[in-house]
């Protein structure tokens, strides 16, 4: 065999190795690139989140993914993953869950279809405004727009001018994302109430000594605050009712200790009882001139709709529940027995 010959052989073969070692690097490439696209972020055990801020492109991105140790997969990696799924793009700004287990696959399907991290705000039945206001003060990723501002110019803010905001924000649950306001949530909780009352007021029972939505609001809030108990709520209503109708005071000492503000420490006294304020419906005939407190739903619809019957007071059993009397006299025992435990068969 001759130079030419052997030396045309070894070049075929080393052109063919040349070949194999392209196709093993770009076959390996590859294999990398798929293990990438399915293979977690180094999230951790706990979930985390990323902001992705108005104007950032994919290398922003994922130079923050590395800044913070979630991935080490080459910037080449990401701009094939995101060429693939057509989204390089379309990534929307936000905050976005990391959660353990989450593929760079499925964040950036998350991205590009703007499914950005949901938080919960809830406002607890019972809640006074400023236990609401403080609330939503502490409230993760919200701008706190209302904070500096008094209560009037607050409802203003949310469109209810000169309204008293005390008792006008329903008790729920609401959804918000990283950069609503605080103001977002009022409004919202604001108009939710308002839909409730005017839901449930046209189909009130008759005869109730309610001239209004916001007295039946004002009622409601007095149950709320009285017992946190279901069963009970309609029964307490249907006793401030009767007293109502009957031209009794009320009598109430969430209303009294409304009425004390910051000087409540805890306890109520006797001398509370005899101090004069709106709120002190010992003194004061009829209900007191605002909601005490943010009622929920079940609450507004017992105010609405309370249990007939003949009692007229009521005290609590010390286990959450109470006794309801229908005379003064078995009132006392009823006080007798489970408030000075001198109960007697």
């Amino acid at each position: 065999m001759g130079r030419k010959k052997v030396r045309g052989r070894v070049s075929r073969i080393l052109a063919w190795l040349v070949v194999l070692a392209v196709l093993a690097a770009v076959a390996a490439g590859w294999y990398g690139f798929e293990r990438f696209s399915r293979t977690p972020l180094a999230v951790g055990p706990q979930r985390q989140t990323i902001d992705v801020e108005r104007g950032s492109n994919l290398r922003g991105i994922v130079v923050q993914l590395h800044a913070r140790g979630l991935s080490g997969a080459p910037w080449l990696y990401w701009r094939l993953l995101a060429a693939r799924m057509r989204v390089a793009d379309r990534l929307h700004a936000g905050e976005y869950a990391l959660d353990p287990g989450i593929t760079p696959t499925r964040l950036l399907d998350a991205m590009a279809a703007g499914r950005v991290l949901q938080r919960n705000f809830t406002i607890v039945d019972g809640w006074t405004f400023a236990q609401l206001r403080d609330a939503l003060a502490h409230a993760a990723t919200l701008r706190h727009d209302g904070a500096a501002l008094d209560d009037a110019e607050l409802m203003r803010r949310i469109g209810a001018p000169g309204e008293l905001p005390e008792g006008r924000f329903l008790p729920e649950t609401y959804a918000y994302v990283k950069g609503d306001s605080d103001l977002d949530i009022l409004k919202r909780a604001h108009e939710a109430m308002a839909h409730t009352l005017a839901e449930l007021w046209p189909g009130r029972d008759k005869d109730l000594p309610l001239a209004s939505p916001y007295e039946a609001l004002i009622l409601a809030s007095i149950v709320e605050k009285e017992t946190g108990r279901a069963d009970e709520r309609p029964k307490i209503a249907g006793v401030f009712v009767r007293r109502l109708q009957n031209h009794m005071l009320l009598q109430t000492d969430p209303s009294v200790i409304y009425g004390m503000g910051q000087a409540y420490a805890g306890n109520i006294h006797k001398s509370d009882l005899t101090t004069d304020t709106p709120y002190n419906t010992y003194l004061r005939p009829g209900l007191p001139p605002t909601p005490i407190a943010l009622p929920g739903r079940p609450a507004v619809l017992a105010a609405l709709h309370p249990t007939p019957g003949d009692a007229l007071y009521f005290v609590s059993r010390g286990d959450g529940s109470h006794a309801f009397a229908h005379s003064l006299a078995e009132q006392n025992r009823n006080v007798a027995c489970y408030q000075l435990k001198r109960c007697h068969d």
